[in-house]
């Protein structure tokens, strides 16, 4: 047996709650982990509330991220006592995840803790930070250096937000940050945002082509605000896109595309090949500083998870919310 949150759904209704589980629960898989860390993201919170479809069995661990020890292995991958890190590949939703205890894994979805990090800061970053470091090597990669203008940053309090804006300040960006809560303005300028804009400035319709401000742009949001960022990118821009806070709608016009040349760039963090997730971990170890963790996260235990659950899906929480699984 072992500790975790269990979410059930039977004639008695879809419940979510900390428990003793039997490990007969755990899912096939050649790695089997001791979890020490875990997070709570956006997707989790849905689970957990049942305000989102996103567990597709029964019953369900839920948790996207997860960093632990290795204490059994039938993969000439890991070995005993190898701390692991995983991010997505439907964890959490299809395959029983990191807020609990014990993971039984596929040994393909993990990669090493990197060196830099200790648990707790890998969860700091976690899905949102690697995300977030996934769509600067893509703005990189599209020759959006920081001498071509400013990137905006939408959903700028939330985790890709927070850590999208740290990233590329320190890499030398002149960084906007896009956010409904603008007393929030001196957490985002001390991460490094250079202004603060209110995302009423983009979340309501607008014009097919705007005045050109952005030379690139970290997307979290969707919907109008998505489409309004790329109305507004300079000639040759690239937009990134990761979320979609406001929908999943995109009620734009090909005039950025064809009349200007911007690229609108789609970043998945969830089925990534693991060569991309050694790149973007190695970068992040690179680029971030480690008083960033305690601007960006707090940690909560696993029963505190339930509670800070309504509080994510709510929009009160800021930056980032790490798991002790063992607190």
């Amino acid at each position: 047996m072992f500790q975790g949150i269990l979410i059930e759904k039977d004639e008695q209704g879809y419940r979510a709650a900390v428990k003793d589980i039997d490990e007969s629960v755990l899912p096939e898989g050649d790695v089997t982990i001791n979890v020490s860390h875990s997070t709570l993201n956006y997707k989790d919170a849905l689970a957990i509330t049942g305000k989102g479809r996103i567990i597709r069995s029964f019953p369900m661990v839920p948790g996207i991220d997860l960093v632990g020890t290795v204490e059994q292995s039938d993969s000439d991958k890991f070995k005993v006592g190898d701390q692991v890190l995983l991010n997505g590949f439907g964890v959490g939703e299809a395959h029983s995840g990191g807020l609990a205890q014990k993971a039984r894994l596929k040994s393909e979805w993990l990669i090493p803790l990197p060196k830099a990090f200790s648990p707790r800061q890998a969860m700091s970053i976690g899905t949102a930070g690697y995300t977030a470091m996934l769509c600067v090597l893509a703005l990189e990669k599209n020759g959006v250096t920081p001498d071509k203008g400013e990137i905006l940053v939408t959903g700028a309090n939330g985790g890709v937000g927070s850590f999208a804006i740290a990233i590329l300040a320190k890499l030398g960006y002149t960084v906007v940050a896009s956010t409904g809560r603008v007393n929030e303005a001196e957490y985002l300028k001390k991460l490094g945002a250079s202004e603060i804009i209110d995302r009423a400035t983009l979340s309501e319709p607008g014009r097919p082509l705007a005045k050109e401000r952005w030379t690139g742009a970290v997307d979290t949001v969707g919907s109008h605000t998505l489409a309004n960022v790329c109305a507004s990118t300079k000639y040759g821009g690239t937009v990134t896109a990761c979320g979609l806070a406001q929908g999943m709608d995109l009620p734009a016009s090909v005039a950025p595309f064809i009349l200007r040349g911007v690229t609108l760039t789609g970043i998945d963090s969830v089925m990534r090949p693991t060569a991309d997730r050694l790149e973007a971990w190695e970068r992040l170890a690179e680029v971030l500083d480690p008083s960033v963790f305690d601007d960006i996260s707090t940690e909560i235990s696993l029963t505190e998870a339930m509670t800070v659950a309504e509080d994510l899906i709510s929009g009160k929480v800021r930056g980032r919310v790490v798991v002790n699984i063992n607190k």
